[in-house]
């Protein structure tokens, strides 16, 4: 792979919109009893690493990408292989639903009589059916209509009631929640709102896993930067808390990536309060197509995000064919679309001096990317790979 390929395969890279977060601060992790904690992420470290089949993903170094940029290292984390999901949402809704079942044990009731239900688009969902799976618990899943049949059919295939609803994600997740109430449900979402937050943390606590990883696993080196894939704020909330844990006040730069189609994380930086954003149309990039963020990762957030920047579609098929193809001293990656988000930002700021100069990059930055998801969709990622997909 040659740097003309790099570059030519980042030509569509752009970002739309870059905010410097006025309310960032630089303290010790705060290591609060109602959010991510050292015990509970903790917990969640000790009960996932003894699933059957567990494995820390791998975190590749993308020495061409590095080069291109001028910085010591590019870093990898590569959610494709999570548990056979091929998705980091595999840690996360599934440990939630083991910690409901054992909560049900205790009681001294039967998974059999409980149920759970979520709102996803896609990859949490998945993880909810496969963790009820397991439990022996009913799964009710709500899905919108932009949804690909391929991601319903990966749901059901553990055994889930699928639920499509008319209009986006928000409109399902209110069909769950009416439901869920009506029907006496336990609402198991990677989301948070008012007076609703334990499961949510118990979510997050299964994404901080992968950032555990990710400090064993980058040995000598530290990270000075760190590119986060944002919907609703669980994974990038996931991410932070370990890091402010392992950095305390000397935490890297925190730079969140969103789609220019739904930037509610940005919008709320700037309104400095959680801002709803009407979305009217689909990113590309399903896992990021989120008008609200959650309050609990919103408390994570606020305070350490460095930068907030929004992006476009237009790099995620050539971004996704590059790591396919197989980079200099790493392997062929499958990255579904989100996985493309931090690399399209990291490729855009550098052709970029002033941006490049406002994130604070050098020759020593140490920059981890996540790869959120494989081929999730199977039949939309054999169709950008050959190039036949129109939106692409």
């Amino acid at each position: 792979m040659s740097e003309q390929n790099i570059l030519t395969a980042s030509a569509a890279a752009q970002i739309t919109k870059l905010v410097v977060n006025k309310a960032h601060q630089a303290h010790d992790f705060p290591d609060l009893a109602a959010s991510l904690n050292r015990h509970n992420m903790a917990a969640a470290s000790d009960e996932i690493s003894s699933w059957p089949g567990y494995g820390p993903t791998p975190l590749h170094s993308l020495p061409e990408i590095a080069a291109v940029c001028g910085v010591k290292a590019v870093l990898y984390k590569d959610e494709a292989t999570r548990f056979g999901l091929g998705s980091f949402k595999a840690l996360g809704g599934a440990y939630a639903v083991a910690s409901l079942v054992l909560a049900y044990k205790r009681a001294g009731k039967s998974p059999a009589e409980m149920t759970v239900a979520t709102a996803t688009d896609g990859n949490h969902g998945r993880s909810v059916a496969w963790g009820a799976q397991l439990a022996g618990c009913t799964a009710k899943i709500y899905i919108h209509k932009h949804v690909s049949p391929a991601r319903e059919k990966a749901m059901q295939a553990f055994g889930a009631d699928v639920i499509r609803v008319d209009g986006n994600y928000e409109a399902s997740l209110a069909a769950c929640k009416a439901d869920a109430e009506a029907g006496g449900w336990q609402i198991v979402s990677d989301t948070s709102w008012e007076g609703y937050r334990d499961i949510p943390l118990q979510v997050m606590a299964g994404y901080s896993v992968m950032a555990r990883e990710a400090l064993f696993q980058m040995g000598e080196l530290r990270f000075s930067h760190a590119f986060l894939p944002v919907g609703v704020g669980g994974l990038a909330a996931g991410i932070v808390a370990p890091f402010w844990q392992h950095m305390g006040d000397q935490l890297c730069k925190i730079i969140s990536v969103e789609s220019d189609m739904s930037p509610c994380f940005q919008d709320s930086i700037v309104a400095q309060t959680p801002t709803l954003f009407e979305i009217s149309e689909e990113t590309l990039m399903a896992g990021l197509s989120c008008g609200e963020v959650s309050q609990l990762a919103w408390e994570i957030l606020q305070p350490t995000l460095s930068h907030c920047v929004s992006i476009t579609d237009e790099a995620v098929a050539p971004l996704m064919r590059l790591l396919a193809g197989g980079l200099q001293g790493s392997p062929s990656i499958e990255a579904g679309e989100c996985s493309t988000a931090g690399l399209a930002a990291l490729l855009a700021a550098r052709r970029d001096p002033a941006l490049w100069s406002e994130l604070g990059f050098d020759e020593n930055s140490v920059v981890l990317l996540i790869g959120t998801e494989g081929a999730t969709d199977p039949d939309l990622y054999q169709s950008i790979m050959t190039g036949l997909d129109s939106t692409v």
